[in-house]
């Protein structure tokens, strides 16, 4: 008995010692060699920085029933130009009852902003057109989906305006708040018309009056340099009412026989169908002629959100590893570091997350092992002390040593795709801008 209690305290005395110590003196090799010889357990810790990276597309991105919206344009002296535009159906909040001598006065559409991403000096320009095709809160839309082939001519409207930003200073608690904007868009009358023509098979039900009256396409004027992506709130919340098509008109009320000056909302639901397209245009950037290649990328990795841009990073150093045996990795942080100086973060903040999944055989991905203990543990969260990533994958590094996993690499993409616009600079390899940090133990026979 006492001699198995000697045993277990050596164990861990060593663990811990192991544990404290820094990197081994040759952080590029993550070969066994480096395993000293004890007469129990050896425990150490290494950094390595052997990867290769690339830059790619992200592909077959949903854009549909979002929470949150995006539309704008803009051209990044880093990352080219990005378009998107949006269509969406507007729902009737009752079935109104229009007279036969109803005559509409105004058409006004409502959008709300509160959050951009880009400057607040280039105009942005705005067509609206009413929707040709349905679209369907049932169906899957992606971020190549062909808006302008459902819009039907002529445009019913017109919009240009420079974004702002306003915020509020509570002078009892000192926080500050972000305001809503809100873009008011006069619509050509052709819209009001239709809408009080509707007869009563058309405003049957709202299934008969989304086929009758499709929705709204957006389309946003490409800009040539700077521009602004806005994220728009289409859904009221307690602070607004939501996106909506606001139909003024005077008929005479049938009791008093005097002219009523009413009005008919549409609005946009939970329900209402709403879609984004992305247009991405990457010529001229540093990393146009290695995009989607197989060529390895030394210099800096580019992450961008709205099914832009991700990176693959492979790590061949784990395969000096797969034929050791007793090796119980510890602790695995997977490190990327932001290029503060290219990225210019303060023109362009970078996202507060990252997202980091494993590539099986067949190319397709999957989030980590290590993910379902807690997000907390998995990390990926911007660090602001050194603007970093960090990510603890230390039981897939395991799975893939016990052979239960490929060493196929990861795919590294922004965490929040679809509702924000974001973009990121990383350093690659050539400034040692990825690490490895692996804390490892082995039981000696």
């Amino acid at each position: 008995m006492k001699k198995k209690n000697w045993k277990i305290r050596h164990f861990l005395i060593a663990l811990i010692a192991g544990l404290s110590t820094g990197a081994c003196d040759d952080p590029g090799e993550l070969g066994m060699e480096l395993l000293p010889n004890t007469d129990l357990i050896s425990v150490r810790s290494v950094i390595d920085y052997n990867n290769t990276a690339s830059v790619i597309s992200e592909d077959s991105l949903r854009t549909d029933e979002t929470g949150k919206s995006l539309l704008g344009s803009m051209t990044d002296p880093l990352f080219g130009r990005t378009t998107i535009d949006l269509a969406c159906q507007y729902r009737l909040t009752y079935f109104p009852d229009y007279q036969d001598d109803a005559v509409a006065d105004s058409i006004f559409l409502y959008l709300f902003y509160r959050n951009y991403y880009g400057d607040t000096v280039t105009p942005q320009r705005l067509t609206i057109y009413e929707l040709d095709q349905s679209i369907y809160d049932t169906e899957k839309y992606y971020q190549d989906v062909d808006l302008p082939a459902m819009k039907k001519e002529p445009p019913l409207g017109a919009f240009e305006f420079i974004p702002k930003r306003e915020i509020a200073i509570d002078t009892t608690t000192g926080s500050i708040d972000t305001l809503y904007q809100m873009l008011k868009i006069p619509l050509d009358m052709s819209l009001a018309d239709k809408i009080i023509a509707a007869d009563s098979t058309d405003l049957s039900n709202i299934d008969a009056f989304l086929e009758y009256f499709k929705g709204l396409y957006i389309e946003v004027a490409e800009v040539t340099e700077k521009g602004t992506i806005l994220t728009m709130e289409l859904l009221s919340n307690q602070r607004i009412n939501g996106s909506a098509v606001l139909i003024h008109y005077h008929q005479t009320n049938p009791e008093s026989g005097e002219p009523d000056t009413l009005s008919t909302p549409l609005i946009v639901t939970n329900l209402s169908a709403r879609v984004n397209s992305y247009r991405h245009d990457y010529s001229g950037t540093p990393f146009a002629g290695q995009l989607d290649t197989d060529q390895k990328n030394a210099g800096n990795l580019y992450l961008q959100t709205t099914g832009g841009l991700r990176s693959k990073v492979v790590l061949p150093g784990l395969d000096s590893w797969k034929d050791s045996v007793n090796v119980a990795i510890n602790k695995a942080e997977l490190v990327f570091r932001i290029d503060t100086t290219v990225s210019n973060i303060a023109a362009f903040p970078p996202p507060k997350r990252l997202l980091l999944t494993i590539i099986d055989e067949e190319g397709k991905e999957f989030l980590p092992r290590d993910y379902s203990f807690s997000l907390s543990y998995y990390g990926g969260t911007l660090n602001t002390s050194d603007y970093s990533y960090r990510f603890n994958i230390a039981q897939h590094i395991q799975e893939v040593l016990k052979g239960n996993f490929a060493n196929n690499g990861f795919y590294l993409s922004t965490a929040n795709k679809t509702e924000e616009f974001k973009r990121v600079v990383l350093k690659g390899e050539d400034q040692d801008g990825i690490e490895l940090r692996i804390a490892y133990s082995k039981v000696l026979q």
